[in-house]
């Protein structure tokens, strides 16, 4: 039997549908509109597409933006000063630097400049930490996106096996820490390149979140039936039949993962639709917190 696919478009948009109206509610009863600060250096083609797409949710949700963009020779010290004009404006609840940053500007020092209740992208040392020990914060976009997709399967997954396969700063660490919560309280098994037998691993987990960067990471052969498998992975791989040559595909082999799951996201339109909604979701957060 196949697997369901989890969509995350539809997710993604009953989720924005609900931003917009609490945005609305916002403004009607406190006259507030959130408001959301993107921050571009250089001219890097796949930063300029999403913050472009970023833009455009921020005005379907009703959001403020304000698009930044800054040429790629632009000194650190002048990012940290205009961050730091940003962290004081009343007018933006929520600061999102676009990574990566060009070469000899600091990512940490430029992270850490980013007052932590501005810091919708969930990255500063502030909000890491709460979120390590479970208090009130703003949740990293897309771990808080996977949780929400395993949810929409209706797996309930406490006491459940959770595998993540990566362990970046971005994706694999945070969504470790947040299947592990105890509002979720799955128990989780981290998996990364230093992984002896892998399959070993993967084979008796519920949930298996694959973050690698690398086609085929995960494949049917080793899943436990009726596993749900979220697959985190964008990669471009030569495709003769395509007009630009290349398909995008995840991190699992989807045909014969698919086989075995109960419950699979699609590369696109599985986690990448959450990242940007997620976003909105801080954002708004952000603007009831201020207030």
């Amino acid at each position: 039997m196949a697997a369901d696919l989890i969509d995350g478009k539809k997710l993604a948009a009953d989720l924005r549908a609900e931003i917009a109206a609490g945005v609305a509610k916002l403004k009607a009863e406190k006259g507030v509109t959130p408001g959301l600060a993107v921050i571009l250096v250089g001219d890097n083609p796949a930063s300029v597409s999403y913050v472009t797409a970023k833009e455009k949710a921020c005005a379907e949700a009703g959001m403020y933006s304000r698009e930044i963009r800054l040429p790629a020779e632009t000194p650190e010290a002048d990012l940290l000063a205009l961050i730091g004009e940003l962290n004081a404006d009343p007018a933006i609840h929520g600061i999102l630097v676009q990574l990566p940053l060009p070469k000899g500007v600091s990512e940490k020092r430029v992270i850490d400049a980013i007052a932590a209740e501005k810091d919708v992208d969930g990255f500063t040392p502030v909000n890491v930490g709460k979120m390590l020990i479970g208090e009130e914060c703003f949740l990293p976009c897309t771990p808080h996106g996977i949780v929400k997709l395993v949810q929409v399967t209706g797996m309930d997954l406490k006491g459940k096996h959770a595998v993540v396969i990566g362990r970046s700063n971005i994706v694999g660490k945070p969504v470790a820490v947040l299947l592990s919560r105890k509002d979720v309280n799955a128990t989780v098994t981290m998996c990364h390149t230093g992984t002896k037998d892998l399959a070993a691993f993967t084979k008796t987990a519920d949930v298996v979140v694959v973050a690698a960067g690398r086609p085929n990471t995960l494949t049917g052969d080793m899943l436990k039936p009726g596993a749900v498998v979220i697959d985190v992975g964008v990669n471009r791989v030569p495709d003769a039949s395509k007009p630009k040559g290349y398909r995008l595909c995840g991190d699992a082999d989807f045909a014969s993962c698919s086989e075995v799951a109960s419950a699979i996201t699609p590369v696109p339109g599985g986690v990448g639709p959450m990242t940007i909604t997620m976003l909105l979701w801080n954002t708004l957060e952000a603007a009831c917190r201020a207030r």
